[in-house]
């Protein structure tokens, strides 16, 4: 089946999550990916080990499985003489350049954008960094949960007296997923003029548009919130309520008509006819009331009863599950979400999630694992024009 990306090449010298995930994306819409790292594995392939890996791999990551599905592996060193001639090819073959790497390290490695362009004037450049290109803070370093910090998510996130970061990387994800839409527009635009351009996304630009509500609202009204735990802050009911089997769930109470449903749930007149209740923001500022009496409700039932009546009066609500319950919830299972990967070096099928969007005409797929350390490096090097004396020669220098 024909795919929206086919005969798009993308070198990815991403690293960790925002840039391989960016070209993971793109590879499940149907484009070539190269993924191009350090001759002895980049750091992303080891993290969170799930097996040993192949024979030459120290081991394999639970990130490195998902991310680069789809991808070919090229092992290079871009610092020596001889593997800068390699991007150099490389490049002009190419459609995109992905690079997650500092500013300065880019123009190190050639992947900045006027030598790229020097080499192949409509190149698309997609980079992510922490902080963007502009402003004091340019040059730092920085992870997802720093973004994440410098948002105003973990105050908020957190308890009055200690903020709390989020164990899932939301930041590097959504990051991704903009370099993503970047990088499809500069594509779109490439088609209409022919010409290229630089996409740039930033962890702490993606943290201040997720958190940016909260931002926009101390602005105006200077709200001064404080951490509040699961328990919501503009609405309620909006928290986390254990049930008598000591179980879990979540529920999410955003509106008037919700709420009145909620109401009915409860039989009782009272939240609908005081005025400390009397919209979301009321009931946010005195939500510790209204999670105290759904507390007592989901304390008089187990889970999935709770559930059930919940979902009958159409309330949004859900299982709060360890990560092995979420494996076999039976939407989860049956929602084709989840496809088997094998991967060498590991016990059994990793199950990967498929891309999160889908499209009825020209659908992603996972079509195959991903690489082992430069398992396609002799491959690639012969397109390049390198004969097997040479590859051999640039395999004894570490060059690739």
């Amino acid at each position: 089946m024909t795919q929206v990306l086919d005969g798009v090449r993308v070198l990815d010298f991403g690293r960790y999550i925002a840039g391989p995930c960016c070209g993971m994306m793109l590879a499940d819409l149907g484009a070539d990916v190269i993924r191009i790292e350090k001759i002895d594995g980049s750091e992303d392939r080891f993290t969170g080990p799930i097996g040993d890996g192949p024979e030459g791999e120290e081991s394999v990551g639970s990130g490195y499985v998902h991310l680069n599905r789809n991808k070919r592996g090229l092992t290079l060193n871009p610092m020596k003489p001889e593997g800068r001639d390699i991007v150099k090819k490389l490049v002009a073959t190419a459609d995109v350049v992905i690079a997650n790497l500092p500013n300065d390290t880019l123009t190190k490695m050639g992947l900045d954008y006027d030598s790229l362009c020097a080499i192949k004037p409509d190149i698309i450049l997609t980079t992510v960094s922490a902080f963007s290109t502009t402003g004091p803070y340019k040059d730092r370093v920085g992870f997802d949960g720093v973004a994440a910090a410098m948002s105003g998510m973990m105050h908020l996130s957190g308890y009055e007296d200690e903020p709390m970061k989020a164990h899932t990387p939301w930041v590097d994800f959504g990051t991704a997923s903009a370099a993503t839409i970047g990088t499809l527009s500069a594509i779109l635009h490439h088609r209409a003029t022919g010409e290229g351009q630089r996409v740039e996304g930033s962890l702490l630009g993606t943290a201040l548009l997720f958190n940016n509500a909260a931002l926009i609202e101390q602005s105006m009204i200077q709200a001064d919130r404080v951490g509040s735990g699961n328990r919501g802050q503009t609405s309620a009911p909006s928290d986390a309520f254990k049930c008598q089997d000591d179980e879990w769930l979540i529920v999410q109470v955003v509106g008037r008509p919700l709420y009145e449903r909620w109401a009915k749930l409860m039989g009782e007149d009272y939240w609908l006819t005081d005025d400390k209740f009397k919209d979301d923001l009321a009931r946010g500022d005195n939500g510790v009331e209204i999670s105290a009496r759904m507390q007592k409700w989901c304390g008089e039932r187990t889970r999935e009863d709770a559930i059930k009546a919940l979902s009958e009066a159409r309330i949004p609500t859900g299982h709060i599950y360890k990560p092995a319950d979420t494996l076999k919830d039976p939407q989860v299972l049956g929602g084709d979400f989840l496809q088997d990967v094998e991967y060498p070096g590991t016990d059994k099928p990793a199950p990967v999630v498929k891309l999160h969007v889908r499209l009825s005409k020209t659908p992603a797929s996972i079509r195959m694992r991903a690489p082992t350390l430069g398992e396609h490096t002799d491959d690639i090097m012969r397109d390049l024009g390198y004969d097997d004396g040479a590859i051999a020669e640039l395999h004894e220098k570490r060059v690739i």
